[in-house]
């Protein structure tokens, strides 16, 4: 298989699709690699790096798009990039369409087959393809929280440890997953009071016993969100519905209930966000503020360090992406359920019920599609 990776487009995004390593392992495949020129510099990754691993380097990405016969990425295709995909050929990347239908669109119009790395799944329930970015993004939270409570960057002025005789920042994590899970860790690490709220009875017994002693859980319901929110110096918006939209869990209306110049980083904002007034930002320019509330709401915030973002989704989508190249996307997906639960569009049918259900639109089965 011709398999191509294009430079990433979209602002201030340093990743890229393909490690030296992953070209390795494919080329040992028997597969053919096409790196678009400098895609790799933003992660440190020269051309040579892919050379010696026994890639080819292509000038354009127009020449990649238009010989692969598979297309590896980070972030969804751009416009420009959409327009480049044409029937039978198959993109591996994150699509994150639920709030998207422009994107869902135009790529139902390609007749491409799309598999997104944010609803592949594995034997424990998990995202693997979403969680080494999860990961790092929540690990990143706390760091751009902290920096948006600043006083110069409109926020509270207050110091997520504080100091002694001065109480530290009370930080909220709305969402005991593995985002959740990652800001609290970080964001008591740096001495802040932190507690957790989510909606598992049993993921709040799992945090208890792991890290009783480092933040507090409690309940998510409605009235424990605004109650512990009012008292937050910093929210981070951690939720998950894979592959839906986020539910919003602070309004507008709200906004007026919490403390002036508290920071909102919304690590949803991929999925739609999960605060009403949350609105994709870039690093170039990160914040905004609504009524008084300090919002980050950076839409590929492991882009930010785009080294150890791009070697921990290299190692993670590594497996899959040679068995696509090996199989062929049909029998891959028809030997692994969990590559299947990936599979978004297929020749311009949408593949994945919670996309259908957040845009209003018709959806087949991900096992219909393989019969087309």
């Amino acid at each position: 298989m011709r398999i191509g990776c294009p430079k990433e487009i979209k602002p201030q995004e340093f990743r890229v699709g393909m490690t030296p390593d992953a070209v390795r392992e494919a080329v040992n495949h028997g597969h053919e690699v096409m790196i678009e020129a400098r895609a790799g510099m933003g992660a440190g990754f020269a051309d040579a790096d892919y050379v010696a691993a026994g890639a080819k380097i292509v000038d354009t990405a127009e020449e990649v798009f238009a010989k692969a016969d598979m297309i590896v990425k980070v972030k969804e295709p751009q416009a420009v990039e959409r327009k480049r995909l044409r029937e039978g050929q198959v993109l591996f990347t994150y699509l994150h369409l639920a709030p998207d239908p422009e994107q869902t669109r135009d790529l139902l119009a390609s007749g491409a087959t799309c598999i997104a790395y944010e609803t592949v799944t594995d034997d424990r329930g998990g995202l693997p393809l979403l969680a080494p970015m999860s990961e790092v993004a929540g690990r990143l939270a706390p760091q751009v929280g902290a920096w948006t409570l600043q006083k110069a960057n409109g926020g509270r002025g207050v110091l997520l440890g504080g100091v002694p005789g001065v109480s530290p920042a009370r930080v909220l994590v709305i969402g005991g997953g593995v985002v959740g899970t990652h800001a609290a860790k970080v964001a008591a690490g740096m001495g802040a009071d932190v507690t957790v709220l989510d909606r598992s009875i049993n993921r709040l017994r799992y945090l208890d016993d792991v890290f009783g002693g480092q933040f507090k859980n409690a309940y998510a319901s409605a009235g424990n969100t605004i109650a512990l929110a009012r008292e937050a110096d910093l929210i981070i918006g951690a939720v998950l519905i894979p592959g839906a939209a986020a539910p919003k869990l602070i309004s507008r209306a709200q906004l007026k209930e919490l403390k002036p110049g508290a920071a909102l980083v919304d690590v949803a904002i991929d999925q739609g966000g999960c605060f009403e007034t949350s609105r994709p930002t870039t690093h170039q320019d990160p914040i905004y503020e609504v009524d008084g509330i300090m919002h980050y709401c950076v839409a590929n915030m492991p882009g930010a360090v785009a080294r150890t973002s791009t070697q921990a989704l290299g190692n993670a989508t590594m497996p899959f992406m040679l068995a696509l190249a090996d199989k062929g996307w049909k029998k891959a997906c028809a030997d692994d359920k969990h590559l299947l639960n990936g599979l978004n569009v297929h020749a311009g049918k949408l593949t994945y019920e919670a996309v259908g259900v957040a845009l209003n639109m018709p959806v087949i089965s991900a096992a219909e599609a393989l019969k087309l």
